[in-house]
């Protein structure tokens, strides 16, 4: 006689025979079924305060692993709460799944608890979105999503599973289970050909430039873009900034993008982060050439571009960049002198900012903050470095250049900060996550450190606290004038005794040379730990080289 088993338990079994170990989630009504069947898995729930903070986490597990996250909230206002936090993942190419309890098929239509058109109201942000329709199909429907999330361009994907289903009966049969390929990308690449063609495009342009999309930027890509850097001789970026090119750790980018003769969009989509490829941004006559695995976002390179899109190929970022530099260094191809003056132009910082300080009385500089925190990531070099807000979080990805950083991404949200703080040290506890973080942003998810105490995620978030909306200040100033700013004030909240109070390790900084030693302490404490730095209300750094 066959064992019977729940659709619960084909679900979380699933996830446990393909080798996911962590889920982010938060209880509730539709999905207790799920958290009982976790009991009989090598699953660890990671239980969160709110559900977008789940989503988040699963993001930057995806973006610093480079394995798919698992995020699992209940139906209804649980599955809202975390919808809103997929637009950050889709924009950042992060593979993850969502799983949302989901009222009862059998009372669809009946005015069920919590019913929703959930998927539908997912769609928009996700690779793909359905309900599971039967328990037969449950474990399918998870491999399914996760080789969707994963292959070709990166992404969410968000299944809703209706808890009858996942309370219902049946017999176990190996036709339930998916088999270990079921869950493998299916990648495309780029043939030698096009390859070819590429490579000689490049060598033929007097001023090329290779921008990659944000799954290259992922952390374990780094190997990855620096070998195409090494072979084709040319300049290679990663963008995944909001701010595109004026993307603060590419320095003087605006400046030397004017001049390029050819662009290459690796896996970048055409979009406002290169102001649409028109001048004066871009040279009039700069030739295009895009490789994507999306058919859609070159389709619509060719409708800015037209004429000027010489070349287009369909291929997964990752195995195009591997393409391209096994093919260059096949040909041996040399660096262009044009290359020396874009990494001139990437490298360049104004030489006042070595000697900023604030003065006696007067509340932190940006700049002094990244000064203390550089001889810190320097000492740990496997650290993560996460960052997030709207003006404050640019000044640490202009002034800091760790191996491992993650950042809002180009949905450009903020708030999410912590919660890819938490989900990054528990992907690699060995090296300290230290997060900078604005205090607006340190509102959305501030409650997340409890869940940082209760799972022993020792990260540290340092808010720069200029008791204001700063990003939205400097709008209006600049648009409406200083008389006509409001909306914009904060209180100068003591966010380190909050976090005290929560269990954590809170310091509170208002000068430059208590800084130092309050990171020291912080990381000495072994605990979740928040450093209040009352910093001066200061724009974003801007990058121009002298002309």
């Amino acid at each position: 006689m066959n064992m019977r088993i729940r659709g619960a338990d084909i679900v979380m079994r699933t996830l446990d025979q393909a080798g996911f170990r962590t889920i982010f989630t938060l209880s509730g009504n539709h999905i207790m079924p799920l958290f009982d069947a976790a009991l009989e898995t090598d699953l660890q729930l990671v239980h969160v305060r709110h559900e977008a903070a789940a989503v988040h986490m699963a993001d930057a597990w995806a973006r610093r692993t480079g394995q798919c996250g698992i995020a699992m909230v209940t139906g209804g206002a649980g599955h809202t709460n975390a919808v809103a936090a997929l637009c950050t993942a889709l924009a950042a190419d992060s593979p993850l799944v969502l799983l949302s309890g989901h009222a009862g098929l059998n009372e669809l239509g009946r005015g069920s608890f919590q019913e929703l058109r959930q998927a539908d109201m997912a769609s928009p942000v996700t690779k793909a979105s359905w309900t599971a329709a039967s328990i037969e199909t449950l474990g399918h429907d998870i491999a399914k999503a996760v080789q969707i999330a994963t292959s070709g361009r990166p992404g969410p994907v968000h299944i809703s599973l209706p808890v009858d289903l996942l309370e219902k009966q049946i017999d176990d049969a190996s036709t339930l289970w998916p088999k270990r390929d079921d869950f493998a990308s299916a990648h495309r690449g780029l043939s030698d050909l096009s390859a070819n063609a590429v490579l000689f495009a490049l060598q033929n342009a007097r001023a090329p430039l290779i921008l990659c999309g944000p799954m290259l930027c992922h952390v374990p890509m780094s190997d990855v873009v620096a070998r195409l850097k090494e072979a084709v001789g040319v300049p290679v970026l990663k963008m995944e900034s909001p701010r595109g090119i004026n993307d603060p750790s590419l320095g003087a980018f605006a400046d030397v993008l004017g001049r390029a003769d050819l662009i290459v969009l690796l896996g970048k989509p055409h979009d406002f982060t290169i102001k649409f490829g028109s001048a004066p941004a871009v040279r009039p006559d700069c030739e295009f050439i895009v490789i994507d695995p999306d058919p859609v976002l070159i389709e619509r390179a060719i409708r800015e571009q037209g004429p000027k899109l010489i070349f287009s190929a369909i291929a997964d970022a990752a195995a195009a960049a591997e393409g391209l530099a096994l093919q260059s260094e096949r040909s041996k191809a040399g660096a262009k002198p044009w290359t020396k003056e874009v990494a001139d132009a990437i490298s360049y910082r104004p030489p006042e900012w070595q000697t900023i300080s604030s003065k006696h009385g007067e509340r932190v500089h940006p700049i002094e903050l990244c000064r203390a925190l550089a001889p810190v990531l320097e000492r740990h070099p496997g650290a993560t470095l996460v960052c997030d807000g709207g003006e404050i979080g640019q000044w640490p990805q202009s002034l800091l250049n760790p191996a491992n950083r993650i950042i809002n991404g180009v949905a450009g949200s903020i708030g999410a900060a912590i919660p890819f703080a938490i989900a990054a040290y528990a992907a690699e506890p060995s090296a300290p996550v230290i997060s900078v973080v604005g205090d607006g942003t340190f509102g959305f998810h501030m409650a997340e450190f409890d869940t940082a105490v209760r799972c022993n995620l020792p990260v540290i978030v340092i808010v720069g606290n200029d008791a204001g909306w700063n990003a939205e200040y400097q709008i209006q100033l600049r648009s409406y004038g200083r008389e006509r700013t409001h909306g914009c004030e904060l209180l100068p909240t003591r966010y380190d005794r909050v976090v005290e109070a929560l269990g954590g390790h809170g310091e509170f900084v208002e000068t430059a040379e208590e800084l130092v030693p309050a990171l020291e302490r912080a990381y000495a404490s072994g605990k979740p730990a928040c450093i209040n730095v009352m910093i001066q209300r200061m724009p974003s750094p801007v990058v121009r080289m002298p002309q």
